[in-house]
């Protein structure tokens, strides 16, 4: 009884392995590079690549719940159906991917139509599974936060719509739930869909004011100059990407990202405690 966790040394990954761990599961962690794995010495690592067949089909052996979380990378929807036909392939029944919330309506958006495209798979070929669908990440704010704490200003689309901005610590804890919960059930369970939302749904201007009030100075919302974000993106990541994120930041602007009625009461019950908030993130950043 082997739960394997893919992307294990990321921020969401290494989190999940921490858990998983806590609760005395038997953990493998896929890596591209073992040095750069730091587990407990109970997790047995294996090395592998999402476009390595046979290193995946020698990590999936044994294997009986898989955690998939793919990064955003160019061939992110090649890597995921192949991870999800060789985990067929082996009889692996029990699932929990990482998808990403309302991909059904950010359709234009090259990483959320990829995730929505896996969900299709995953549920035409009748996997049994669990599809975590996040919002926006709020440690992705640490990206920018020498743009607000250096320049005073809050340079994120979000708009007036608001999203329900969800911690990765909430993430995590909630993926390892359920893969626990399907590790342990007696038979595999069916095909489930949970939205992962923050406590709050904030729009640009709120966000701003929460650093303003954190930082004891004006932070100013930058507003939805998408080309202007999209241009400072290039700056330290591949153009392609930037691109990729400003055609997210444009359905902020026009859609929002919105928790459906009942999202947050569903987490809190899971947790059995409330939320991290945006603000308790603001606070943490401001002291490093």
């Amino acid at each position: 009884m082997t739960i394997l966790v893919t992307g294990a040394t990321g921020n969401v990954g290494s989190q999940v392995v921490q858990h998983l761990v806590n609760h005395g599961a038997d953990v493998r962690a896929l890596v591209r590079d073992p040095s750069k794995a730091h587990f407990p010495p109970s997790v047995s690592v294996v090395k592998g690549d999402f476009l390595d067949v046979d290193s995946l089909r020698n990590a999936f052996d044994g294997v009986t719940t898989l955690f998939l979380l793919n990064a955003v990378v160019p061939d992110e929807f090649t890597q995921a159906l192949i991870a999800l036909n060789l985990a067929r392939l082996a009889g692996i029944e029990r699932i929990v991917y990482l998808s990403v919330i309302h991909p059904d309506v950010y359709v234009n958006v090259p990483h959320f139509a990829g995730k929505f495209a896996v969900e299709r798979m995953i549920e035409q070929m009748g996997m049994h599974a669990t599809i975590l669908r996040p919002a926006y990440f709020i440690q992705n704010d640490l990206m920018i936060k020498d743009a607000i704490t250096g320049y005073g200003v809050y340079p994120m689309p979000v708009g007036d719509k608001g999203l329900a901005m969800i911690d990765v610590r909430d993430i995590a804890e909630i993926a390892a739930r359920e893969l626990l919960r399907r590790e342990r059930a007696a038979e595999p369970l069916p095909l489930e869909r949970i939205n992962l939302v923050g406590p709050e749904t904030l729009t640009g201007a709120d966000i701003a004011a929460i650093w303003s009030q954190v930082l004891s100075r004006p932070i100013n919302y930058g507003g939805g100059d998408t080309q202007a974000f999209e241009q400072n993106l290039k700056q330290f990541m591949p153009a392609w990407m930037a691109y990729d994120m400003r055609m997210m930041g444009e359905r902020f602007l026009t859609d929002g990202m919105l928790p459906d009625n009942g999202d947050v009461e569903r987490l809190t019950t899971m947790l059995g405690r409330p939320l991290h908030s945006y603000r308790e993130f603001a606070q943490a950043a401001e002291r490093t």
